[in-house]
């Protein structure tokens, strides 16, 4: 039997935008389905500060809260019933940190077991801890969604971002040809994840869509930044079978360009079996495939070299929110 603390140590944000308060809270027993982990490490993402501002409308997560969406650990207890889990078990998923459910902000969670899936074996938990919520996102779009296979051409804007490097691998993986834009100084890694790159602040659409299609556009276009390039997105899409998917599809966009393609899109919202509760099950299989694909080195995440713990917290935090990470920001909780 395991043997773990009665009382454990939280982050709490008592209001919008304000301090991260530390609070001893009663470690929680786990329910039927769930099961206790002990976290080791917390990612935390874009979303996560915009929760913590109260910015995030389609996210909301009444205060007090215990932020915190991804996270990795250890399995110490099991909840009544059947599982495909065992204490001792390394796991990981996103398990919380929104619509009321407690986040990985905390030494412990009892976590709803369709959620997870054993980390990958050749990484750290700390590495696993950067993973879900970007690999979930990535994963949605195309693979659910736009049903990327073998010798499509796959178009991924943002492609150094946390979803965008994930997009590129995945669609490699799946045996895609994969371009990527990004900046001048994002060239060399995203080069280095196996997809050509395109300067979007020096080449038009236009130019590069008759430079690698010949005109005709891409099979799949991968969009995670919203805005400006979404528009773009529906000029790149393959005439008749090209096909759109965004993860930050929310402004207001005229749909006339992808129309006159013959092209359609598809929307992502990962957070929805957080909110809902329904296809629960299917981040954990999502996660075991992800995986699967670490441990044949066919998927890595950029980890941003800062150390952070509970008491540096305020620091992670504005890294991601002034955009000065390099790679996934990952906080050590135990």
């Amino acid at each position: 039997m395991s043997v773990y603390p009665s009382t454990m140590q939280t982050l709490v944000i008592e209001a919008a935008d304000g301090p991260f308060v530390r609070v001893e809270k009663t470690v929680p027993s786990p329910a039927q389905g769930q099961v206790l982990v002990k976290i080791a490490a917390s990612g935390v993402n874009p979303l996560d500060t915009k929760i913590r501002a109260g910015q995030a409308g389609h996210a909301q997560h009444p205060f007090p809260a215990v932020l915190g969406l991804d996270m990795a650990g250890e399995v110490v207890a099991v909840g009544p019933g059947d599982s495909i889990f065992r204490p001792g078990d390394r796991v990981y998923g996103m398990i919380g940190g929104v619509g009321g459910v407690q986040g990985s902000l905390a030494q412990y969670v009892a976590v709803d077991a369709r959620l997870l899936a054993k980390a990958p074996e050749r990484i750290s938990l700390r590495e696993a801890a950067a993973m879900p919520l970007v690999v979930i996102t990535a994963w949605e779009g195309l693979v659910d969604r736009a049903h990327v296979s073998a010798g499509q051409k796959v178009l991924v804007q943002g492609g150094a971002g946390g979803v965008g490097q994930v997009a590129v691998q995945l669609a490699r993986a799946f045996g895609a040809e994969v371009y990527a834009t990004g900046n001048a100084r994002q060239a060399d890694f995203i080069r280095s994840l196996g997809a050509t790159h395109i300067d979007y602040e020096e080449v038009s659409v236009d130019d590069y869509v008759m430079r690698h299609t010949e005109g005709e556009g891409f099979d799949i276009i991968y969009n995670t930044t919203g805005g400006v390039s979404l528009d773009e997105a529906f000029q790149a899409a393959k005439i008749y079978r090209g096909h759109v998917v965004s993860c930050l599809g929310w402004g207001s966009h005229s749909l006339a360009p992808l129309s006159f393609r013959g092209a359609t899109y598809s929307g992502v919202f990962t957070l929805l079996p957080l909110l809902t509760g329904r296809g629960r099950e299917h981040h954990g299989e999502i996660l075991r495939e992800a995986a699967r694909l670490v441990d044949a080195d066919e998927l890595r995440i950029r980890v941003d070299p800062g150390s952070f713990d509970l008491d540096t917290i305020d620091a992670a935090h504005e890294r991601v929110r002034t955009v000065s990470a390099r790679g996934k920001v990952v906080v050590d909780i135990n």
